[in-house]
């Protein structure tokens, strides 16, 4: 079992008072301007210990999600993707935002619960649960590159208000990479079905149905196009839900990144990390390219004034991360290339739910239910119209403006956060004395014997 650690978990209402962005960690310096300082000291690394509990608070595997559902037909629970969870919330309990933590040795991607093979959960939760944190950490990490990763630090990359303090020796970065697609299908295949009937139209094509003109009512099939129903949205508007719904999950672990810094008296501050291709070429991912025009969904005839003036360039654009020994994918999007075509990308997902081994078949037992056999015989999978209809519009999506999701790419950055130990003789001479808790003066004291 790992030591006690000296975190101050008695008082959550203590944490979240005195919960700051701490910014200026020891061996760094402000070079000019009225906080002026250089900091006497050198830098001092994170242990592993302080990482493992940091990578626990922000996606720690904790076992299962309940999934307390209607199951029956119409109900909508069958939305729910997986039944796994871990210290935050997520969407359908997909666990769509992975986690990739830097420090100066290496850069890692942590595995989500999906990631690991199902027997192994139960055994992962009973280690958080003992206080293992430190092998749950080296459990969950995969190596992606020896050293820091860490994407320029000029503009538009970066921002300029973080060049003096990012990067810095002895700080460790945390950074959430969302995907969109999984949750972006699975959507689909919820709205798309018989009780819901939606109907997306393609805003920038004179808000022409987006692939589904056979599937609506008006044509004998099931999706209601009758205005007066409002079951009509368009592309943009589903794709702003999509991604404001990863955002959030996100938001989740940043904040429980932020809370543990505090509770453990470390400085740590988020940032902007949200350059479309940046920090992915710094960490190496797969990498494609789109011309500009059709990247920013150009009117094609200003695309083709564009390229006669020879202004439309190839911008990269990520598709996922790919295992540094050839392996299986490390993180993957739903769509080509991972796919080889945006049908097999829809009958992948329902087949992680409905097929053999599946969420609602085999893989039910992997779950906190008592009697998984009730929820795999009540638990019916989609009719092969509305399969049929999540295909035509995710292939309508992909051939239209060449990548899926139509407005972003499939893999995102927004926020990172990054973490060091503050150094106290710059808060002392700026700041009141309060602006430090009694846990960020002492965590030297406590953690390091001085």
């Amino acid at each position: 079992m790992d030591r006690e650690f000296p975190v101050r978990v008695g008082s959550l209402l203590d944490v979240l008072r005195n919960r700051r962005s701490r910014r200026f960690g020891l061996g760094m310096k402000m070079p000019e301007g009225p906080l002026a300082y250089e900091s006497q000291q050198a830098p001092i690394p994170l242990t592993e210990e302080e990482e493992a509990l940091l990578a626990f608070a922000a996606c720690g595997v904790t076992g299962y999600a309940l999934g307390d559902l209607g199951y029956g037909r119409g109900q909508g629970g069958t939305i729910l993707a997986r039944v796994l969870g871990r210290t935050i919330p997520s969407g359908d309990a997909i666990q769509t935002v992975s986690l990739v933590v830097s420090n100066h040795e290496a850069t890692y991607l942590l595995k989500r619960p999906q990631d690991f093979v199902p027997e192994e959960v139960p055994e992962l939760a009973q280690m958080a649960e003992r206080g293992e944190y430190v092998e749950l950490y080296r459990r969950s990490r995969t190596k992606i590159k020896d050293g820091r990763a860490a994407p320029s630090l000029e503009p538009m990359v970066n921002l300029n208000v973080n060049k003096w303090s990012l990067y810095r020796p002895g700080c460790t970065y945390f950074l959430p990479i969302n995907e969109f697609s999984f949750l972006y299908i699975n959507g689909l295949l919820e709205i798309f079905d018989e009780a819901s009937g939606a109907v997306i139209v393609d805003e920038r094509a004179g808000f022409k149905p987006a692939g589904i003109t056979r599937f609506l009512k008006s044509k004998g099939g099931h999706l209601d196009d009758d205005p007066r129903s409002e079951r009509t949205v368009t592309i943009q508007m589903v794709e702003s839900l999509v991604t404001e719904f990863v955002t959030i999950e996100q938001g989740m672990m940043l904040q429980n990144l932020a809370l543990m810094t505090e509770a453990m008296g470390l400085g740590g501050f988020p940032h902007w990390a949200a350059h479309a291709y940046g920090w992915f070429q710094a960490l190496g991912c797969r990498m494609g390219t789109m011309p500009s025009t059709q990247y920013l969904g150009m009117n094609p005839l200003l695309g083709k004034v564009a390229t006669l003036l020879g202004k439309n360039l190839e911008v990269p654009i990520v598709q996922g991360i790919d295992s540094p020994t050839g392996g299986a994918p490390l993180l993957k999007s739903y769509c080509p290339p991972y796919f080889p075509s945006m049908e097999a990308a829809v009958r992948a997902v329902v087949e992680a739910k409905f097929g053999a081994q599946g969420t609602y078949r085999g893989g039910s037992r992997h779950s906190a239910w008592q009697k998984p056999e009730a929820i795999a015989s009540g638990a019916g999978a989609p009719s092969e119209a509305t399969i049929a209809a999540t295909i035509a519009c995710c292939d309508y999506i992909y051939r239209t403006y060449g990548r899926f999701p139509a407005y972003s790419p499939p893999l995102r950055t927004v926020l990172g956060f990054q973490v060091n130990h503050i150094d106290v003789g710059f808060y002392d001479k700026h700041y009141r004395p309060e602006a430090l808790s009694e846990g960020v003066r002492k965590h030297l004291e406590c953690w390091h014997g001085g």
